[in-house]
């Protein structure tokens, strides 16, 4: 593989020892793949952010990466294991509390912008069309290849890292134009509101597997849905793209192979809400998988009319949308109704078991997809309005 006379200095260890130890897990990354070349990037999103995930030998590595590593270009990083502010009203541990703030601290000490959201295109890592990025964290990728446009492999945690601390990613899978062109093409019954498009991604997770889908009779589709869609998408899938026929910008790239052609019917996706319920009655109600946007917020505000929750119930959003929920009222009126807006965190990477939560519900697909598989937690899918009436009974 190619590398510039900034990048030999690198893996030479010339530039500091955490340049070096990036540069080497991206030309390990590059030569896997059969990279040509490292290409510049505008930003990265990193993940591994959660104590219940890293553990103590993950804290030290990124500790020692922070004595002399810093970012080369706008980063921001995945949720955490916990809001950093109401982390005692969720019954995190003092234990926990404590390694979770090391953590942070040390990405904050590389320059990384603690925004701790699965969804940074709505907290200020937002990249244009064409832009190379390097983002970890599936339902972020596949949302900014797909309805932004920009370019990025599925990075994990370490390689995504690596990226920011050098300011470049191989050149290879979803970078080149070609490969983000369609395979198979998926026909779609009509889809009501994000419910349904968060159980069409996870049915077309299955049948696609690797391949990027095209997804054509889908009329119209707003930011919520679209984020539904790519979320489940990732979690059932291993692709990190889609494309909606007449929406998302990239739909035209002519497809490379014999496409494939599937028509879904409406039984499919009520196939796949049954698939996903235990038949449970949920300890907590959560809305938020990935992040909730501030239409979301306010969807909740006006469904709920005024009335009390009665059950547990998290909205999970990242700190710059719950501020600017502050500023317009919104977040005091649903605390004021019993809803708990709960910032940097979600219930995928928290420690709810140990918070005595035996069963979820919730509207994402990708929720409770990890959910069951991650947190061995009984599961239930609704639509939003269902969710509500049940938190208030």
């Amino acid at each position: 593989m190619y590398l510039t006379r900034e990048e030999e200095k690198m893996l030479k260890g010339e530039m500091g020892y955490a340049k070096q130890v990036a540069m080497e897990i991206l030309v390990a990354l590059g030569e896997i793949y059969g990279a040509e070349k490292m290409v510049p990037i505008r930003s990265a999103q990193v993940s591994g952010v959660s104590y219940k995930n890293l553990g103590e030998a993950g804290v030290e590595w990124l500790e020692e990466l922070s004595r002399d590593g810093r970012v080369e270009v706008y980063t921001t990083l995945n949720p955490a294991g916990m809001d950093i502010e109401r982390w005692r009203e969720m019954g995190v541990s003092r234990e926990f509390a404590e390694q979770q703030i090391r953590i942070i601290n040390a990405y904050t000490k590389m320059g990384i912008h603690p925004t701790l959201t699965c969804t940074p295109y709505l907290a200020g890592n937002k990249p244009s069309l064409g832009d190379h990025i390097a983002w970890a964290e599936s339902s972020a990728v596949v949302y900014v290849n797909s309805v932004i446009g920009a370019r990025t492999n599925r990075e994990g945690g370490p390689s995504a890292l690596a990226s920011a601390l050098t300011g470049r990613t191989p050149y290879y899978g979803l970078h080149i134009t070609e490969n983000r062109a369609y395979s198979i093409k998926i026909n779609v019954p009509d889809l009501k509101d994000e419910y349904d498009f968060a159980l069409l991604g996870y049915v077309s997770g299955k049948l696609s597997k690797e391949k990027i889908p095209l997804f054509s009779g889908i009329g119209s589709a707003n930011q919520v849905e679209l984020k539904a869609l790519g979320a489940a998408l990732a979690s059932t899938g291993g692709t990190a793209m889609f494309h909606i026929e007449g929406l998302t910008p990239e739909y035209m790239l002519p497809p490379l192979d014999r496409v494939e052609e599937i028509d879904l019917e409406e039984r499919d996706l009520k196939n796949a809400a049954e698939e996903l319920n235990d038949d449970t009655e949920p300890d907590l109600i959560f809305i938020g998988c990935p992040h909730a946007s501030l239409e979301e917020l306010i969807m909740i505000m006006q469904r709920l009319r005024g009335r009390i929750v009665k059950k547990e119930m998290w909205v999970c959003v990242s700190r710059s949308i719950k501020e600017l929920a502050e500023q317009l009222g919104v977040y005091q009126k649903l605390e004021e109704l019993g809803v708990k807006i709960v910032s940097d965190t979600c219930p995928i990477v928290a420690p709810i078991t140990s918070l005595g939560v035996k069963s979820i519900a919730t509207n994402s697909a990708k929720g409770v997809w990890y959910s069951r598989n991650i947190n061995k937690v009984k599961i239930k899918i609704a639509r939003l309005t269902d969710l509500i009436e049940e938190a208030v009974q």
